[in-house]
């Protein structure tokens, strides 16, 4: 129970957003587009020290067919590297689709051209990467 934050792993940038269990609600939060790794963690723990979650979330991309790629090796580098640097639970959830479906709720909120804002994209497709955890564990729940 508390506070999540999620994270959508790119090598250029990395989409954050932060969402509370009880209510099963996110909202973008950031996007990290530093691409060295210590300024990378300096950012997220700026983040962690504000928010104080209880837990983290990684996006792990496969293919559509479920098959892993060099990205998914990627992402689980970093949510180990999350893990063993703060110490909070950190859960893996498929993230199939959620640039698209990002991309997707943009458009509809008006954000056309999104492509000259894709740090937008990241933080949005953070926040359905988040989205998709509390629904599995609702589903779970029950």
């Amino acid at each position: 129970m508390g506070t999540v934050i999620g994270f959508d792993f790119g090598l250029a940038r990395i989409g954050v957003a932060v969402g509370e269990t009880e209510t099963g609600h996110a909202h973008p939060l950031a996007v990290i587009s530093d691409e060295a790794n210590a300024a990378r963690f300096a950012a997220i723990e700026k983040l962690l020290a504000e928010w104080r979650p209880a837990s983290l979330v990684v996006g792990l991309p496969v293919h559509l067919d479920g098959t892993e790629h060099a990205m998914t090796v990627r992402c689980r580098r970093f949510a180990n590297q999350l893990h063993g640097r703060y110490g909070l639970p950190v859960a893996l959830v498929d993230e199939r689709l959620s640039s698209a479906e990002a991309e997707e709720r943009l458009a509809e909120a008006g954000h056309h051209g999104w492509r000259k804002q894709k740090p937008r994209l990241d933080s949005a497709a953070a926040q359905i990467i988040l989205l998709q955890y509390f629904e599995s564990a609702r589903h779970a729940a029950s």
